[in-house]
């Protein structure tokens, strides 16, 4: 019995899904090219290259002679989020595989490659159409720079240095301390550039960590980096409240060993990438945002007129490691229940490749010692992107797939604001960039505070009990910061928040 061919449709006839085709017929190892399907009528009925074009696409896809391996390929990156649902609710009976192109930003100078498409999943589909960015444009301010991108195997900074791959940079360097996941960016960086996607920038991997203050002064020093991204931070907000210590250690002292030294060996560019945890926080990972947050603007105040240390605030990205969305796709496959907070929990979201993107245009256009904040738009219930994601993966929320809401984790609050009252956020002459009214901290002193946590961070022979106090540094801060004093003590009245006076003091 002969073997049946698979057949590969592309969705869309434009200069995408054409340049798909020819990069299918070069290579002549991904099966036969069967049809263009496109909803434009001076294309239906033509063939392109050999290649017919049917439509319209709801019109067609169910009549086509589809054998159960036959695969699509939606290649329109200029198409809206609506569309894209559209399309997919059409095709997601007919094929056993449904690709995607990136969006039209990430389609630099009208060429798209195969290697770029990657399986549909529910990203694509749910929230709202992303802003289109030319990434040519806004990021010639990279040009012949040697950028260094702290967390490079981390969600953001991964789609960072992909991205940058479009700027003409010199050198992008990925450090990290996590060697499985700067592997794998660096692989994926290399296969791009092989495949023709952006130019050609050296990629050199780094493994450090950040809170080594000497290795961070060595690396900055011998990378001669022009300009820092700095994405790398523990960020799991109930993990980070059984680990205050670490999270300290690593996210603000870390932060500032980078800082110290962009300073000291004249880095032109220092971009902050923060949260909405920072704002008011109730946790100690917002609280060492917030410190962060605070570290760029005081630095800014040293820098030389050649530099520009700033940071971008922004809220939920969908899809980054151990979010929300990758836990509802685990919680389905292993056929549930899956898990939300509470029916009232709401998050502002945007897509990591919009994130990166308005980041490396406000790295281009911010100036010193200023912070930024990304156009969030409006909150989302998590309740309902729990909802999407089950129908996605061809199931009924509450008839094929349970919902079970477990309460606020320590650290979590309903709302998560992005900007103090007094922050003022205005917009620039940059869409969905607004610009924060900055200002000193009332109740703490900066310098002050990091010395009363240091030798509890960093072992001091002179202060040796101080370290890994985990009981000292709660103190400290909610001495320090009175959102966190007023959430501890809410937690502690209904019996919510460990006591640390009375439990066992793990010292991490």
């Amino acid at each position: 019995m002969s073997k049946v061919e698979s057949k590969l449709y592309i969705i869309g006839a434009g200069f995408a899904g054409q340049m798909i085709a020819e990069d299918i017929k070069r290579k002549k190892i991904f099966g036969k090219i069967a049809a263009f399907l496109d909803d434009d009528e001076s294309l239906i009925g033509r063939k392109i290259d050999g290649i017919p074009v049917l439509g319209p696409i709801e019109n067609v896809a169910s009549l086509l002679n589809v054998n159960g391996i036959d695969e699509a390929i939606i290649a329109i990156p200029s198409a809206p989020v609506e569309r894209i649902r559209q399309i997919y609710q059409t095709l997601k009976n007919n094929f056993l595989h449904i690709k995607i192109l990136p969006s039209i930003s990430q389609v630099v100078n009208g060429r798209a490659h195969l290697v770029q498409a990657r399986e549909i999943n529910p990203l694509d589909i749910l929230g709202r159409t992303p802003i289109i960015i030319p990434l040519h444009e806004s990021l010639a301010y990279l040009k012949g720079k040697r950028v260094l991108i702290t967390g490079a195997g981390g969600s953001i900074g991964s789609e960072l240095s992909r991205q940058l791959l479009s700027g003409g940079a010199e050198r992008i360097y990925l450090f990290g301390h996590g060697e499985n996941s700067i592997v794998k960016i660096y692989r994926e960086l290399h296969l791009l550039q092989n495949e023709g996607v952006g130019e050609k920038a050296a990629v050199v991997p780094i493994i450090g960590d950040m809170k080594d203050k000497e290795y961070v002064r060595f690396i900055i020093s011998h990378t001669r980096a022009d300009v820092i991204f700095h994405c790398a931070a523990y960020k799991h907000v109930p993990m980070m409240e059984e680990n205050p210590v670490a999270v300290i250690e690593n996210n603000v002292f870390g932060t500032k060993n980078l800082l110290d030294a962009a300073i000291e060996f004249g880095v032109e560019r220092f971009v902050l990438i923060s949260t909405d945890k920072a704002v008011s926080p109730v946790s100690v990972y917002g609280v060492s945002k917030m410190l962060s947050e605070k570290l760029v603007l005081q630095a800014a105040k040293n820098t030389s007129s050649a530099q520009s240390f700033m940071f971008v605030r922004f809220g939920n990205v969908l899809g980054s490691r151990g979010s929300l969305l990758p836990i509802f796709m685990e919680q389905i496959q292993n056929g549930g229940p899956v898990t939300v907070t509470d029916k009232d929990m709401v998050r502002f979201f945007m897509t990591i490749p919009e994130a990166c993107s308005l980041v490396l245009q406000t790295g281009g256009v911010g100036q010193n010692a200023q912070a930024y904040l990304l156009d969030m738009g409006d909150p989302v219930k998590i309740l309902e992107i729990a909802e999407q994601i089950i129908r996605f993966s061809g199931f009924e929320p509450y008839k094929d797939m349970e919902i079970k809401f477990i309460g606020l984790r320590p650290g979590e609050r309903l709302y998560e604001p992005l900007w103090l009252e007094e922050e003022n956020p205005k917009p620039t002459a940059y869409k969905k960039i607004l610009k924060l009214t900055t200002k000193e901290p009332e109740t703490f002193k900066l310098d002050d505070l990091l010395e009363k946590l240091r030798p509890i961070c960093i072992f001091d022979q002179n202060q040796k009990e101080l370290f890994r106090n985990r009981e000292k540094l709660i103190q400290i801060l909610r001495e320090a910061i009175p959102t966190l004093d007023e959430y501890y003590s809410e937690q502690q009245n209904q019996g919510k928040h460990v006591d640390l006076s009375e439990s066992v003091k793990v010292v991490l």
